[in-house]
């Protein structure tokens, strides 16, 4: 049994973000980083997948800067036997395909038998490098997973998928297969002082993709703050069942909601 986990380094949630010169991603110089939230839960899930089978192999994948290697380590400190760095200094310039295209490239002879990432990512949100991969690599996957029936996992693996309004489906797919992982799916292990040790040991490859891989498919034209604005309209000018007719007639006409 061989997982394959993609995890990624964002900037720290409680950081002080502050947009970069030329208006193009914030400023990353005074920002402390940490692992991507949902990623550090498909980690866990497949250690204790692995753990659940009796044994495996627990591949990490991040795709980023040199710096991204802090991210590795703690992974490989959680338990995860060994990591692929497809090193990419300018990670933030690439489209969710190009990402996707590039980790396909870098792990595609892994032959993985299961790949998890995260739901999303805490910086782009984006949601979409893990269903890429996927349709790159040619295999099944299910997205907002909330739970893996590990009892059910032999050549197929049964998984508890969250849908809209509080509904979710079971469904079974066969290997090798992507799950995308909800956070909040289990809690979270520390690493170990022996861990910590036992991963100064461990490999981490690292893969330079071509150049020519990146060219733009995509271009961020400008990164703002959310600007805060602030209107009151008075409605009905004192007269309450007024205001309400007013009321309603806004929702069904300006905000579409009834």
């Amino acid at each position: 049994m061989k997982i394959i986990v993609l995890m990624k380094q964002v900037a720290n949630k409680d950081a002080v973000l502050r947009i970069a010169g030329d208006e193009k991603w914030i400023n990353e110089a005074d920002v402390a980083m940490q692992t991507n939230e949902s990623d550090g839960y498909a980690l866990e899930e497949a250690l204790r997948t692995v753990e659940a089978k009796g044994g495996g192999e627990v591949v990490v994948c991040s795709l980023g800067p040199q710096s991204a290697k802090t991210v590795i380590k703690d992974a490989l400190a959680r338990g995860a036997n060994r990591a692929i760095h497809v090193v990419v200094e300018d990670s933030k310039s690439l489209s969710a395909y190009q990402i996707a295209k590039t980790i396909a490239d870098a792990i595609r002879d892994e032959n993985a038998d299961l790949i998890f990432t995260g739901l999303q990512s805490d910086d782009a949100s984006y949601g979409q490098t893990g269903v890429i991969l996927a349709e790159l690599l040619g295999i099944p996957h299910a997205t907002i997973v909330i739970e893996v029936d590990r009892e059910s996992l032999g050549e197929t693996l049964r998984v508890k998928r969250e849908l809209e309004s509080g509904w979710y489906q079971w469904f079974t797919y066969k290997l090798p297969a992507l799950l995308t992982i909800q956070s909040g799916i289990s809690q979270i292990r520390y690493a170990s002082l022996k861990g910590i040790m036992a991963a100064k040991s461990k490999e981490i490859r690292e893969v330079t993709p071509a150049v020519e891989a990146f060219a733009s498919a995509a271009a961020v034209n400008k990164v703002y703050m959310p600007l805060k604005t602030k209107q009151t309209q008075i409605l009905g000018n004192g007269n309450a069942k007024a205001g309400a007719v007013e009321l309603v007639e806004k929702l069904k006409t300006e905000v579409r909601v009834i």
